[in-house]
């Protein structure tokens, strides 16, 4: 047997080495292990109901509330039920959450939850402190393998199954093919993909590109989650003000102090994301601005509670103490991406996929704030129990892949960017934020896949052509979904449809289909992907 190969050094790849151990793994990480995850820049922690009073089945109906028609019920409730024992074997890899005098753990409230029931380390340091703890957990456990400095082009597809990766090392070393029974991809998201984003440059939709040419399903690839309070001081990536503040009754304003999000949603400031989003950037368009005000519900407490955050606001030349924090809205969280069954496998046999990367049916069209870091553990140990039961020698029962003559396009000429990608990537993320942003019409997202699938055709490097698959994914999609929900929101279609109510399943195949074929002449293919979606979607054996 060859170890497990685990792509990916956040939090859903270290869990799920972790929870393999004692058997072996190799976890391939671009950058030293603890740097450029999103998981370490999280701030409000992981959800968990552990009070007295909550209950799993309460989270869950805020999941399934949050995801506006499209979450997985069932995997949404096994996910809160899960919470509890996965908080716990944080616990006991050293994770220092917060306790109060007692002994107990201390839990806040963040928007779209109806009870405190967020997990914190130092009021806003949750992602760094899990992941300085699990990195050590990781460095003195011998039965895991690190490679640090290697980014993975594609995968290796033998007779139908995934048998590990073509990588390359980050400095321009040779390339090699890493070989593995089972591989578990744990890439991240695609944040890098947008102009404004409170990702790292690492997130950049590599998982999703290499699955998707390796024929695997993709799955709600629109649904794209901004977070309504970026600080705006024009960093790249934009620094996050973490929804916990707002959960602890901070408000967000214009320039003349107005309180604006009341008059747009009966729960105000603590609204779904994606109606914040829209809110904040609404009071932008208008030329009013939009500001975090927690002078009053924070005050001289900032620098002790939220010491990220205000870190973040003094290095700006902001005191948040005394002043209101500059906000907008930046891509945050991507609730699509590889497909998977209750257990974290892909359509394709030999491929598991965890944390952002993949997409569960636990967040819908909108994801639940904190769940992100519950959803990575959650799904890690289950890719573990899965592999450890040996589940590598069996084929997975989630929908077909797309045959393998189709999977995937000529290799590239080089991995890194060339200095023409270069500024091919800089067209491609203006393209995104453009058009593909907190709101979208036919119009913009038609101009989005003619200009995208033009960066995709030029690429010269692996690292651009998969940037590009990726991005295409999210715009091809958006424009195929004629309605508002969630994330996704057209001014063209801003009311949702009863009728759309079902999750996006669709492949590199057709997403090219589309892409090569978007003209007025193009109805016909446009209307093909979402009844194909459907079909696909009944057919599915996803628990």
């Amino acid at each position: 047997m060859k170890p497990t190969l685990i792509i990916g050094g956040g939090l859903a790849g270290l869990f799920t080495a972790l929870k393999l151990a004692p058997a072996p793994c190799t976890v391939l990480s671009p950058r030293p292990l603890g740097e450029g995850a999103s998981s370490a820049w999280a701030q409000g922690g992981i959800a968990a109901a552990l009070d007295e009073g909550d209950t799993p089945e309460a989270h869950a109906a805020d999941t399934v509330a949050a995801g506006a028609g499209l979450v997985d019920e069932k995997v949404a409730l096994g996910m809160a039920r899960e919470a509890r024992e996965r908080v716990l074997d944080l616990l006991e890899f050293g994770v220092p959450f917060d306790k109060d005098l007692e002994g107990r753990l201390v839990q806040s409230r963040e928007a779209a939850h109806s009870a405190r029931r967020i997990v914190r380390v130092a009021g806003d340091k949750a992602g760094q402190a899990i992941m300085e703890a699990l990195v050590a957990a990781v460095r003195r456990t011998p039965a895991i393998t690190v490679r640090e400095g290697f980014v993975a082009d594609e995968l290796v597809v033998r007779d139908g199954r995934v048998a590990g990766v073509a990588a390359r090392p980050v400095d321009g070393g040779n390339p090699e093919t890493i070989e593995a029974d089972a591989v578990v991809l744990a890439t991240g998201g695609i944040g890098a993909l947008f102009g404004v984003t409170t990702n790292p440059p690492e997130a950049r939709g590599i998982g999703l590109a290499i699955a998707a040419r390796a024929g695997a399903v993709i799955a709600d690839p629109e649904f794209v989650q901004f977070h309504p309070t970026a600080i705006d001081v024009g960093r790249d990536p934009a620094p996050l003000a973490t929804e916990a503040l707002r959960g602890d009754g901070a408000i967000l304003v214009d320039k003349d102090g107005d309180r604006f999000m009341a008059a747009l949603h009966k729960d105000g400031e603590l609204a779904p994301r994606d109606i914040v989003a829209r809110g904040v950037a609404a009071s932008i368009a208008a030329g009013k601005g939009a500001f975090l005000d927690a002078r009053a519900a924070v005050g001289a407490a900032f620098p002790e509670r939220f010491p990220t955050v205000y870190a973040a606001c003094m290095a700006a030349g902001i005191d948040a103490v005394s002043q209101p924090i500059p906000i907008a809205p930046a891509e945050h969280y991507h609730m699509g991406g590889v497909l998977t069954d209750a257990r974290g496998r892909t359509t394709l046999p030999g491929l598991w996929a965890a944390g952002e990367v993949a997409s569960t049916g636990v967040h819908g069209a909108n994801r639940l704030a904190s769940n992100s870091l519950l959803e990575a553990v959650v799904f890690g140990a289950r890719i573990a129990a899965d592999i450890a039961a040996g589940a590598a020698d069996v084929t997975t029962d989630a929908v077909a892949a797309e045959p393998a003559a189709a999977r995937t396009a000529p290799r590239r000429r080089t991995a890194e960017a060339t200095a023409r990608d270069g500024v091919a990537i800089r067209r491609l993320r203006a393209v995104m934020q453009a058009h593909c942003g907190v709101v979208r019409d036919e119009r913009g997202l038609t101009v989005a896949v003619q200009r995208l699938a033009v960066i995709r055709r030029e690429a010269e490097s692996e690292a651009l052509y998969n940037m590009a698959t990726a991005a295409l994914f999210v715009a091809v999609c958006a424009l195929l979904r004629k309605e508002s929900r969630g994330g996704h929101f057209r001014t063209d279609h801003p009311e949702a449809d009863a009728a759309l109510a079902h999750r996006t399943l669709v492949t590199l195949a057709e997403v090219d289909a589309v892409a090569s074929s978007v003209s007025p002449r193009a109805a016909v293919a446009r209307r093909a992907t979402p009844q194909r979606a459907r079909d696909v979607a009944r057919s599915a054996r996803l628990h």
